[in-house]
């Protein structure tokens, strides 16, 4: 065990496995307490390397992350505090292994818990090797105006209320995280301030003790007193009695062991395991000893009050002049909440909410959607088109997905998707690779299918005007012509629609203005017949206008937008992505074009 300081002003840690706040705590402490350096070298999470951004003052600042705890060490070989955060399954092997690498000098292991098996040995490796353990079932410790471990006296507000950002005069040791921060509060009340404080933990087997603590304070100069608060249970006070009757302890010692009032509850008596591990007999043999011992837990405030002033009377204490830590910048968040400052958002989203107990489509609970047996196409017209559109309209959209899902694996799309899964390749490149097939030639043409039919129907053209229009400007009319169907063998997908669309819809003017520029085309070749894109594209027309629920501002965006051509991207997908997993399943060898389909030229 270490026999004076352990701690400094340049003292750095190594944190294993990252917890952000108790991270950003220290470094607020080592801002506040005007370090120049920040005292965590690096940070430990397995199998992940890398940086995590935090901040040291107002910089930000990038802490870098290692995969083991090995190559922690040999990166920060100055760095000699390892804070373990792991669980206390885990903590008993990492800390074994920081326990085992030359660099590091001090382990303060926070898990609760560790088997006591693991800390016997714990214990005992760290005797052999002169190493100080701090736990388990700790909090840490801190020296004041120099460093702190983790969560240690908790927030900026209660360290600057105990004084914690500069030096005082008393060393602190105790079993109880919880209580050490009531203690500084207590000894910044009636002192100077602690120099040092650490909580051993509370497991029945602690890595290091009290006397061993009040020993280092005993050699360190700058402590010129001490304060102990022990528990009920176990023999560890006991150490700190021989201590004091050998004379090993020159400075005063002030020291309250709680649980005195356990007697009067049978279950805590029986936990105290006899007589001697009681309270009143750990309180009485350390008044013998020489501490000195209130006589009761709230007398120790004034008890330490009388011991620090009789030290200043003799001059044994010079005074602590007073510092104005600074101000530690407020986290943006924090200030938001507390309406301190304001700050403009990045994104702006008016289709879902994540925010309350559900997430909301366009307002509508995810509840609320699976209760009404709303389906595909309802949820489509509350995510894309932000309302919720009648079962005809919706039904319309689902039949929509369902008839362009496939068309055969001969298309431009699905062949990209095949290829590519033949490569080996994943889902999402596979399905990407067939997605990227899509535009004007192939499935991309719902858009402008719409676009051109609206603008010559409400311009009042005549089919001849628009077609020969179109031609004198070098365009293909959208949505009319195919490459496989025609005249006498029309597309099946493009008849369903519009049988669907004479029963349920209110209007199929642009249909019908659709049919009448397709009966012109067909005069004209015999492929010329109106395709799926073009169906779709008049009947969206007639869905927008007959439904009552856009205005024709609303119309004309959802056309340039390109939510037409969304519908066929989303019904598509799930038939490359069916034709990806055919291959994958069929364990399809890579696919090469053959010679004979090529023609070779100059």
């Amino acid at each position: 065990m270490a026999t004076g300081q352990i701690f400094s002003k340049t003292t750095q840690a190594l944190f294993y496995n990252y917890k952000q706040l108790p991270i950003q705590r220290m470094l607020d402490f080592d801002f506040l307490c005007g370090r120049e350096t920040p005292s965590v070298a690096g940070i430990i999470n397995p199998g992940s390397d890398g940086f995590q951004k935090l901040f040291f003052g107002q910089e930000e600042i990038a802490i870098p992350v290692h995969p083991t705890i090995e190559a922690a060490c040999n990166a920060h070989p100055t760095a000699d505090v390892f804070i373990n955060f792991a669980s206390f399954r885990s903590a008993a092997a990492s800390s074994m292994s920081a326990l085992k690498q030359p660099t590091l000098r001090v382990v303060a292991i926070i898990a609760e818990g560790v088997p006591e098996s693991d800390a016997k040995q714990l214990i005992s490796y760290a005797r052999a090797n002169n190493k100080v353990i701090i736990g388990p079932a700790t909090v840490g410790g801190v020296q004041a105006g120099a460093f702190k471990i983790g969560d240690t006296a908790g927030t900026i507000d209660n360290i600057i209320q105990c004084k914690l950002y500069r030096p005082g005069s008393v060393g602190f040791v105790s079993k109880s995280g919880g209580m050490s921060n009531e203690l500084y509060n207590t000894i910044a009340r009636v002192t100077d301030g602690i120099y040092e404080g650490i909580a051993i933990g509370g497991d029945v087997f602690p890595g290091s003790t009290l006397s061993d603590h009040i020993l280092r304070f005993n050699n360190i100069p700058q402590v010129k007193m001490m304060v102990v608060l022990g528990e009920l249970g176990g023999s560890d006070e006991y150490s700190l009695v021989e201590a004091l009757k050998q004379g090993k302890v020159q400075k005063p010692v002030v020291a309250w062991v709680s649980g005195t009032c356990a007697r009067l509850f049978k279950s805590e008596g029986a936990k105290s395991g006899g007589e001697l591990e009681s309270a009143q007999a750990k309180n009485q043999a350390l008044r013998d000893a020489g501490a000195v011992v209130p006589t009761s837990f709230e007398a120790l405030e004034s008890v330490i009050k009388e011991t620090f002033e009789k030290l200043v009377e003799e001059g044994n204490i010079p005074p602590v002049p007073e510092v104005t830590p600074p101000l530690i910048p407020e986290d943006l968040n924090t200030a938001i909440k507390s309406g301190k400052v304001r700050a403009p958002t990045h994104i702006i989203s008016t289709i879902s909410d994540d925010r309350g107990e559900e997430p909301c489509y366009a307002g509508v609970p995810m509840s609320t959607i699976i209760e009404r047996g709303y389906g595909v196409g309802d949820v489509i017209s509350l995510l894309w088109f932000k309302r919720s559109l009648p079962r005809y309209c919706t039904q319309f959209i689902e039949i929509c997905v369902m008839l362009c899902a496939d068309h055969g694996p001969c298309v431009s799309g699905a062949h990209n998707s095949i290829v590519t899964a033949r490569a080996g390749k994943d889902l999402v490149s596979s399905l990407v690779s067939g997605l990227l097939t899509i535009g004007p030639r192939f499935g991309g043409a719902i858009d402008d299918a719409a676009r051109y039919f609206k603008d010559a129907y409400d311009r009042g053209l005549t089919p001849y005007e628009f077609v020969e229009g179109m031609k004198k400007k070098g365009i293909r009319v959208p949505g009319i012509g195919h490459r496989i169907k025609s005249r006498d063998n029309r597309d099946k997908r493009v008849q369903l629609l519009q049988k669907y669309a004479h029963a349920h819809f209110p209007s199929v003017k642009y249909m019908e203005y659709a049919v009448q520029v397709e009966t012109y085309t067909l005069s004209k070749a015999n492929n010329l017949v109106m395709n799926v894109d073009g169906a779709i594209g008049s009947l969206f027309l007639d869905l927008l206008s007959g439904s009552g629920m856009f205005s024709k501002q609303e119309t004309d965006e959802i056309i340039e937008i390109g939510y037409l051509n969304g519908l066929f991207v989303l019904a598509r997908s799930i038939g490359l992505i069916g034709h990806t997993f055919d291959q994958k399943r069929l364990k399809q060898p890579l696919y090469r074009h053959p010679w004979e389909d090529v023609l070779y030229t100059k």
